[in-house]
């Protein structure tokens, strides 16, 4: 009888998986749907130029319709504990497949505000004082060469990519059953933005991805390592619902590469003050930190 311990099998704390079943929930809190099961779809059009038309008459393609059916096949037969190719997906009527559209149709449109340069100053712009011409006081605060009017038209801004549900009735036509960013019914309802929210679930996996990756050994040693991890959360905010299920099925990359640029945008600004602090020690005849000794880039030689 062996007296070593029996090895623990690897903890999986998240996988793709399960994140993609997060942001498929957080998503549809901001949508209205006629039926609760209209949520999940089978095939998704990513097509956000092209009209609704357009959109559609590439969802009836039979290569696409045969696409959408074997999605469903695989989720019943899942959903359902069969082994994975046990539902025909030819036995799967037209009638039943949900399609995603993406589309900014039934976003509203605001006024485009002109483009502002901001000129940034100099030392020397700070300490020399001119008298300025009262009517040149506000000249620098919009570039007449390339401002963009304000008669365009814009979509506003939202958290994800929009999109419609359809489906295909007994006569082979189209018919709305679900929209993003909508609240209130298809027929009565009004754009919306801000009435939906993150799962908790969702949220506690981006703080466990930002702690996870911030024990990593190159990380892990900094000081304002909590201050990473905060503007990475807070990115994840921001861009955690951004993501696109009709490009990628790993969602898991993708908030791993904005943690990284978090986490490496923090760096640099703390490199930068530190840079600007070792520069003032020197120009005072001051010693500056080990690091700038330890480098290369030191300008002056210190001695006792």
């Amino acid at each position: 009888m062996s007296l070593l311990p029996t090895p623990r099998k690897p903890v999986n704390y998240l996988n793709n998986k399960d994140i993609l079943k997060e942001i498929h929930d957080s998503k549809t809190t901001y949508c209205y749907f006629t039926k609760p099961e209209y949520h999940r779809y089978d095939f998704i059009v990513d097509m956000p130029q092209a009209t609704i038309e357009e959109s559609l008459e590439y969802a009836f393609k039979p290569e696409t319709i045969q696409e959408a059916r074997e999605t469903c096949a695989l989720r019943m037969d899942i959903e359902q504990g069969l082994p994975k190719g046990t539902t025909d997906p030819l036995s799967i009527p037209v009638t039943d497949l949900v399609f995603r559209v993406m589309t900014w149709d039934h976003v509203p449109v605001a006024p485009k505000q002109p483009r502002k340069t901001v000129k940034k100053k100099t030392a020397k712009d700070i300490f020399e004082f001119e008298e300025i011409d009262p009517d040149e006081i506000f000249a620098d605060l919009e570039d007449t060469a390339s401002k963009a009017e304000v008669d365009d038209m814009v979509h506003v801004k939202v958290n994800f990519p929009p999109f419609q549900h359809y489906k295909i009735d007994a006569n082979n036509t189209f018919y709305c059953v679900g929209k993003s960013h909508w609240k209130g019914d298809l027929a009565t309802g009004e754009f919306s933005k801000d009435h939906g929210q993150v799962t908790n679930k969702l949220a506690r996996m981006y703080i466990m991805m930002c702690e996870k990756y911030a024990m990593k050994y190159n990380w892990r040693g900094y000081t304002y390592r909590d201050e990473m991890q905060n503007s990475a959360i807070l990115q994840l905010t921001y861009v955690g619902l951004r993501f696109n299920e009709a490009k990628s099925a790993n969602p898991f990359a993708y908030y791993t590469a904005a943690i990284t640029n978090s986490f490496c945008r923090v760096l640099n600004t703390e490199k930068r003050s530190q840079n600007i602090r070792d520069d003032i020690l020197e120009m005072n005849g001051l010693a500056p930190s080990w690091s700038r000794q330890g480098s290369s880039s030191g300008s002056m030689s210190y001695e006792e």
